[in-house]
C-alpha cells in the first residue's frame, strides 16, 4: 500500500436520520403523558413508560418538563390551551357590554371542545385527579377556576348594582359556568344522542351563541327576582 492509499479516505457510513425536532419531541412526550396519566392516574405512571411509548429518551423528560412532576403539570395547562388570565382580563374591560363578555367567556370555556380526543383525556385527568388527588388539584383550583369565578361575580355585581357578591351572586355564577362545564361532562351522552352539536368546529361555535343567550336570560331572571324583592320590602 502506498502512502497516497492510506491517505484515501474509505467508503462513509451511513449517516443517521435526524433526530425528531425538538418541538415535535416535546409534544409527543406532552400528548403521551396527558393518555397514560388520565388512564392510569400519576403514581401508576412511570416516566420509562411515557419516553417508550412517547419514542424519546427518557432524559427529554428532565431537559423540557424539569421532572415528572413538572410533566405532570404540563398535561394540565397546555393541551386545552387558553389562559384563565385572558378570561379575567375580559370580564374587566371599560364600556364593554354585558353580552359581549359574556360571549367572551363562553368562547373562552368552550373552544377546546375543538381538540376532540384530548379533550375526553383532559377530563379524564381532572376527574381522576379529584377522586385521587396530589397537590395539582390545590394548583388548579387557584390558577383556574378561583379567579375566573371572583371575576365573572364582579362582573355580576356591577350590572346588577349590587356592592359585593352575595350568595345569589354566586349562585347565578356558578350556573353561568356551569352552562358550558355540562358540555365536557355530557359529552358522551351528545355525541350519542345528538353527535351534530358537537362534531364540527361551527357547531361548537354555535354552542357558545346560544350559551351567551342562556346566560343573558339567567342574569335578567336574577335582575327581575331582586326587583320584585325590593317592591316587597317597601
Amino acid at each position: 500500500m502506498t502512502a497516497s492509499d492510506s491517505l484515501t479516505p474509505g467508503p462513509q457510513a451511513p449517516r443517521r436520520a435526524p433526530r425528531a425536532d425538538g418541538a415535535e419531541a416535546r409534544h409527543r412526550l406532552l400528548h403521551t403523558a396527558l393518555r397514560l396519566f388520565a388512564q392510569k392516574g400519576f403514581a401508576k405512571t412511570s416516566t420509562r413508560e411515557i419516553a417508550r411509548e412517547a419514542e424519546v429518551n427518557i432524559s427529554a423528560i428532565s431537559y423540557y418538563f424539569g421532572d415528572k412532576e413538572g410533566l405532570y403539570a404540563a398535561t394540565f395547562c397546555e393541551p386545552m390551551g387558553g389562559d384563565a388570565s385572558d378570561l379575567v382580563a375580559a370580564c374587566k374591560v371599560p364600556g364593554q357590554s354585558l353580552e359581549e363578555t359574556l360571549r367572551i367567556c363562553m368562547v373562552s370555556m368552550i373552544d377546546p371542545l375543538k381538540q376532540g380526543e384530548i379533550v375526553r383525556q383532559c377530563i379524564q385527568l381532572h376527574m381522576r385527579e379529584m377522586l385521587d388527588p396530589t397537590s395539582r388539584w390545590a394548583e388548579e383550583l387557584d390558577r383556574e377556576i378561583k379567579g375566573p369565578h371572583r371575576a365573572i361575580a364582579e362582573l355580576l355585581c356591577r350590572h346588577l348594582q349590587v356592592d359585593r357578591a352575595d350568595d345569589d351572586i354566586h349562585r347565578l355564577t356558578f350556573a353561568i359556568t356551569g352552562l358550558s362545564m355540562q358540555l365536557y361532562v355530557s359529552q358522551d351522552f351528545i355525541e350519542a344522542l345528538r353527535p351534530s352539536l358537537l362534531r364540527t368546529p361551527r357547531a361548537i361555535d354555535t354552542w357558545a351563541d346560544r350559551l351567551t343567550g342562556y346566560a343573558l336570560a339567567l342574569v335578567e331572571a336574577e335582575a327581575a327576582r331582586r326587583r320584585t324583592e325590593r317592591k316587597q320590602k317597601k
